[in-house]
């Protein structure tokens, strides 16, 4: 990969290598979400998906996730104006198809994976899991921290 492609090129000009790269392993993708009845406004949950490993904030089965959870948010530069509005505000892919610059502790900038946990940006600590929960109730676990 070249340094800094991600502001030479489009999502849409990206080779898989480079696709792959712009993901900050943040993992607020794997909480599910609900529409405020009032607003219309998508919220978060501190509810993740049960193939979530919460230490690493990466799928255990990244390959079969869409398969295996067919309701998986799997971004692709096929779709990502579509997912991009379901997407937390500080994504990275939403960040670039905005036109916005990635944050200062994103890999790519810092060179480590461990920065957007020690900025505090990642789901890591901050999760259950669905199966520990009745997914008809969960109004109760909105959070405002995504």
């Amino acid at each position: 990969m070249t340094d800094n492609f991600w502001q030479q090129k489009s999502l849409f000009e990206m080779n898989h290598e480079e696709w792959e790269s712009i993901c900050d392993g943040c993992a607020k993708c794997c909480l599910q979400q609900l529409e405020d009845d009032t607003t219309g406004e998508l919220v978060f949950t501190d509810v993740a998906c049960d193939l979530l490993q919460s230490d690493q904030c990466r799928c255990s089965d990244y390959e079969n996730r869409s398969t295996l959870v067919p309701e998986c948010m799997t971004m692709t530069s096929e779709n990502v104006t579509e997912c991009a509005e379901f997407a937390p505000q500080s994504c990275a892919y939403r960040l670039l198809l905005e036109g916005k610059e990635l944050p200062a502790w994103h890999h790519l900038h810092s060179g480590s994976r461990d920065t957007i946990h020690e900025a505090g940006h990642s789901v890591r600590g901050r999760t259950r899991f669905a199966r520990e929960v009745n997914l008809e109730e969960l109004e109760n676990y909105v959070v405002d921290w995504p």
